[in-house]
């Protein structure tokens, strides 16, 4: 389970675009559809690798905790270059930025389906997690300033975080028919998607219209209790439900005797529900607030693992596996978009830049902790029930960061808002805003 904040009103449409709206309509739906095209790409990345790492492991002859790396190596990228990304876009521009992140994203992707080694495909995966870094927050700021304000603004964030919601289920689906032939086309796959769309981005994403100033983090943010929470509990819960899904994976292919497809169709009950409710995140937080729905998608995720937990991974998937995953996609559907409102909702434009990258590194680094410690758990020959464990306590974590902000005013989305495209499982990211 990645974007950045609006720093004011976006940049206004370029003169003539209101005079011409045919023409300004049928270039912005092209642009839409690269900038989505790549995003659901990104969000793919996970899940398609996910499937395939039991494959993997045992085409090149790797344990658990080394396979693992190919997961949390690209959110290890992620976080890494999130906080650094803003100042690329203001001293190289977004649409360089954008389109040299594509072409090293295909590039990447090819060298890791091509080589054997296990150290440069990890490798590979960092570059990419590094690559997705840029693509899907400077996405969402090129449609911040090439569309204009207003209901189309609004709609064309709204299809681009549907595409990046629906990117992880679109992954699963895919892993299953891609490893009937090789694990190589898991990594091969998306490089020449990345090149016809990094050709047509060439020649519509428009060039920036002047350069703003990179987002400067403070140390009030850093102080700022809402941020933190919002941080602990998104870290929490995007890491615990990697964590999980790894764990399912292996038991399912190597311990089951699944196939790929399989394993890849049981996990579907965790993320289809955030897919299908994106569109209705705002309402549903305008609704509740943001206090309410934090607490509750941090405890639906509880009780699933401690049920899991107390089965042990026993039983049948329906009465087992399936119940788990259900109350962990329900915390998703309930506190997706309420943890990146209550980030940074109540802080004013000029720090709400620089929290987002701060919060969504937080995110990317539940990931990096929690994956490497829960493969070292399963990889210890003592079944699944300390990794069970491990994922439990750590969602205990999650909901004690929620339960403070049920005593606090609710903080309310703006008019429009949006969950974040790059916020769907496994990588959970921010709301609606744009970098600057």
């Amino acid at each position: 389970m990645t974007a950045a904040p609006r720093t004011g009103a976006p940049d206004a449409p370029p003169a003539g675009g209101a005079a011409d709206p045919a023409r300004w309509d049928a270039r912005l739906t092209t642009v839409l559809l690269i900038l989505s095209g790549n995003m659901i790409l990104d969000a793919i990345e996970v899940s398609l690798v996910l499937v395939a790492l039991p494959s993997i492991g045992d085409a090149l002859d790797l344990g658990l905790w080394t396979v693992q790396w190919l997961m949390s190596g690209f959110a290890l990228g992620f976080a890494a270059l999130l906080l650094i990304g803003p100042r690329l876009n203001a001293r190289l521009g977004r649409r360089r930025v954008y389109l040299g992140a594509m072409l090293l994203f295909a590039a990447a992707s090819v060298v890791g389906g091509l080589t054997d080694s296990a150290a440069l495909l990890i490798a590979t995966r960092v570059v990419k997690g590094l690559s997705a870094a840029l693509t899907a927050p400077t996405g969402l700021a090129i449609i911040g300033t090439a569309f204009p304000a207003g209901p189309r603004q609004r709609r064309a964030v709204s299809v681009y975080a549907l595409f990046g919601a629906a990117g992880f289920t679109a992954g699963l689906l895919l892993s299953g028919a891609l490893l009937n032939g090789s694990w190589r086309w898991t990594f091969l796959f998306p490089a020449p998607v990345a090149l016809i769309l990094l050709v047509f981005g060439l020649r519509v994403i428009p060039p920036d219209r002047g350069r703003t100033p990179a987002p400067r983090i403070t140390p009030t943010l850093l102080r700022d209790r809402a941020l933190l929470r919002s941080a602990i509990g998104a870290t929490t819960l995007n890491g615990t439900y990697q964590s999980l899904l790894l764990l399912l994976v292996f038991r399912t292919q190597r311990q089951l005797g699944w196939s790929p497809w399989q394993s890849a169709v049981a996990l579907l009950p965790a993320c289809v529900p955030l897919a299908v409710t994106v569109p209705f995140a705002g309402a549903l937080v305008a609704r509740w607030g943001t206090g309410r729905l934090i607490a509750l998608g941090a405890t639906a995720p509880l009780l699933g693992y401690a049920y899991f937990l107390w089965r042990a991974g026993a039983g049948a998937y329906a009465t087992g596996t399936l119940p788990t995953l259900l109350l962990v996609g329900a915390g998703f559907v309930l506190s997706f978009a309420a943890l990146n409102i209550q980030a940074t909702g109540a802080l004013p434009p000029a720090e709400r830049a620089a929290a987002v990258p701060l919060f969504q590194t937080a995110v990317q680094l539940g990931a990096v902790v929690m994956l490497p410690a829960t493969a070292a758990l399963l990889g210890a020959h003592h079944g699944s029930r300390p990794a069970l464990a491990l994922i439990t306590a750590v969602a205990v974590v999650g909901l004690l960061a929620a339960l403070p902000g049920l005593r606090t005013p609710a903080a309310s989305p703006s008019a429009g808002s949006t969950p974040s495209p790059t916020a769907s499982p496994p990588a959970l990211q921010n709301g609606s805003h744009h970098d600057g």
